[in-house]
């Protein structure tokens, strides 16, 4: 399917599933939905963190259709999380009961962007193959405060085979506005991931540590980590993994 008849099938409530692996060379993104009174601390924490927080549009207080692809973002994502006061609240399939005039939101890059890419450089993706929800864990790595919003980064990791974790780091260091090459790569304990096997975020997946490195990506799961120590009254975000798929070829492709 092609990006608008697959948000259609998210509209449907169709598919309610992981976006990895769909559209492959689109462009997709993360989403967060703020109130236009903590808009502007968002934008500089996006600003001063564009590794986790590269923004591909703002989007003006009550627009709900992007530039970048025919869609309602209140609709056409396949799972939304809200947060109440710093709290996760609720996950749902649309945004029309929730929906508020002011709210601004952001669409941030994501790194299902360049999965492709990784595929056809011949790195296999585990999670796709295993059919999962790629892994996401909360790090110890800090990020700069903006207003009410701080706190660490949070990561994806991909299992990559021995000989070709340099050839991940090159495919993925072209694609900047989807978090770009990776922060990290093998001992997950230096960023404060205790277990592999129990991500924060996402689903575990199997695979040999002798044959393979675990490398990580900056994560647009970031803003959610962060929402929890900012406490603004309502924030929305995609739920990890779901991500909005734009009309946008990704131009590294060409």
């Amino acid at each position: 399917m092609n990006p608008l008849e697959t948000r259609m099938k998210f509209r449907n409530q169709e598919l309610t599933g992981t976006t990895s692996g769909l559209c492959e060379q689109y462009i997709q993104t993360n989403l967060v939905t703020l109130p236009k009174a903590y808009a502007f601390d968002f934008l500089l924490f996006c600003m001063r963190n564009p590794k986790p927080c590269p923004v591909v549009e703002v989007m003006e207080a009550g627009v709900t259709k992007p530039s970048t692809a025919d869609a309602d973002i209140r609709t056409d994502l396949p799972r939304y999380r809200i947060y109440r006061n710093g709290f996760f609240s609720e996950e749902v399939l649309d945004l029309n009961e929730v929906w508020q005039d002011d709210f601004v939101t952001f669409l941030i890059g994501c790194s299902f962007t360049f999965e492709q890419a990784l595929l056809d450089g011949g790195i296999p993706l585990l999670h796709q193959d295993q059919n999962k929800v790629v892994p996401m864990f909360d790090t110890n790595i800090p990020l700069k405060e903006a207003g009410i919003f701080k706190g660490n980064m949070v990561v994806s990791m991909r299992a990559v085979p021995n000989h070709l974790v340099d050839q991940a780091l090159k495919i993925s260091h072209q694609f900047e506005s989807s978090h770009g090459e990776p922060v990290h790569i093998g001992s997950p304990e230096q960023i404060g991931i205790d277990d592999i096997q129990q991500p924060d975020y996402g689903e575990a997946v199997t695979f040999d540590r002798d044959e393979m490195t675990p490398v990580f990506w900056a994560c647009g799961v970031t803003p959610q980590n962060a929402a929890l120590q900012a406490q603004p009254s309502i924030m929305i975000t995609h739920a990890p993994g779901h991500m909005l798929i734009t009309d946008e070829k990704d131009p590294n492709y060409s």
